[in-house]
């Protein structure tokens, strides 16, 4: 058992106090950590004991995590808290200020969330930590700010209100549209005959009718393909898509729903598996390393004609809709972006352009790349706040009243 903890923490002096807070840290940084994980952490090392800082890792993530996804901020956690007492005081410096908008996502070593759940802890102390299981100490925020956050343009957010954003977008649950495929499956309240199941019942019977089977078209979530732009005046605004972007993957519905991510700057960039199956933050972290153009320049008819020539036949862009997330500000090559969008908008079942710009009471398609996309979209909606993004989430799911049919 080790007598003291290598990190000089709040509460420090035993093992199981240190455990405990441990797990408190886990669960204000976002991981599903109850008492019962906390006490069955306990149990472990107490049958196990410790031999040294790799075990003691290894009983921990196998006692107080449950998902795979989990790991990466769980090993941040425990190089903070348990490995390298200089570490908090390291990111600390490295973090900016509340008051300050966050920039593009960092390569840290340790995410947001798992810093202000140290920091918090900290400031707590040892006699003011909330039981494990018990509820949160702030106040929970009011309607009115409630409805100011939703109505707050990104761009405007500091890193407080932009992380509490994130949290909102991340609780989205869209109800997308549903396609009816060529294919069918037994119903008792479908529309035609199932005349082959009739004929293997009337076998197994002799030849005598006992029901008659129906059946009807199955359904299936449409298809998503997302290309968001990351150039410089889109870069706040494509943080947040991508947060958006990564709740429909990881949603409960994500097992069946296909979807498609496609960033672009200079060029273009394919992050589908980057967002799949991880932390929200560790996600885009994945991004940001294996993207180079963040925040560069921005090359829109270049990007969708790689997107058309490269990429449109590997995927099922007719049964798909197509959400091109971009500002639209083109200089070059405009003829051959109107060709290129006319193109992606006869491949794709329908195409809606995301704007931010659309946030200016007074916007006119006056540039130049915006009257050559804009004939070739089917809308044109606004993704400046998270009212916009509920108003996209409605327009996804308008078909699936219509059940439109996928040919």
């Amino acid at each position: 058992m080790l007598a003291e903890p290598t990190s000089q923490v709040p509460g420090a002096g035993q093992l199981a106090g240190n455990v405990v807070h441990f797990a408190r840290v886990l669960r204000k940084a976002g991981l599903p950590v109850g008492t019962d994980r906390a006490l069955l952490a306990l149990q472990a090392l107490e049958l196990s004991g410790v031999g040294g800082r790799g075990e003691l890792h290894d009983v921990l993530e196998a006692c107080l995590t449950s998902r795979v996804e989990h790991r990466p901020l769980f090993d941040q956690a425990f190089h903070v808290f348990w490995r390298n007492p200089h570490l908090l005081e390291e990111i600390m410096r490295m973090s900016p200020p509340a008051g300050r908008p966050a920039q593009e996502p960092r390569r840290s070593m340790a995410s947001q969330r798992l810093l202000d759940a140290l920091l918090d802890s900290r400031r707590a102390g040892p006699h003011r930590l909330e039981p494990l299981g018990g509820p949160q100490p702030s106040p929970q925020p009011s309607w009115s700010d409630r409805e100011r956050l939703r109505a707050m343009d990104f761009e405007s957010m500091n890193s407080e209100e932009s992380r509490a954003a994130q949290r909102v977008i991340a609780a989205f649950v869209p109800h997308l549209a549903r396609l009816r495929t060529r294919r069918h499956a037994p119903s008792n309240a479908g529309a035609r005959l199932n005349l082959r199941q009739l004929l293997r019942d009337c076998g197994r019977r002799g030849g005598e009718i006992g029901e008659i089977p129906r059946r009807r078209r199955r359904t299936k979530l449409e298809s998503l393909c997302v290309i968001v732009d990351i150039s410089g005046s889109m870069s706040r605004y494509s943080r947040m898509f991508l947060h958006f972007m990564h709740a429909l993957m990881s949603g409960a519905r994500s097992g069946e729903l296909r979807m498609s991510a496609f960033v672009f700057g200079t060029r273009l960039t394919h992050i589908t598996r980057l967002l799949r199956g991880c932390d929200p933050d560790e996600a885009l972290s994945r991004v940001a390393r294996a993207v180079e153009d963040w925040s560069g320049g921005t090359r829109i008819t270049l990007c969708l004609k790689e997107f058309n020539h490269r990429w449109a036949r590997r995927m099922p862009l007719a049964a798909s809709t197509v959400l091109l997330v971009t500002d639209g500000l083109e200089l070059a090559e405009i003829d051959t972006l109107s060709e290129q969008a006319q193109r992606l908008s006869r491949s794709c079942r329908r195409l809606l352009w995301l704007n931010p710009l659309l946030r200016y009471e007074a916007f006119a398609p006056k540039a130049r790349g915006v009257r050559a996309l804009l004939p070739h979209v089917d809308e044109m909606l606004p993704v400046h706040n998270i009212e916009s993004l509920e108003r996209l989430a409605l327009t996804l799911q308008q078909t699936s009243r219509e059940c439109a049919t996928w040919k």
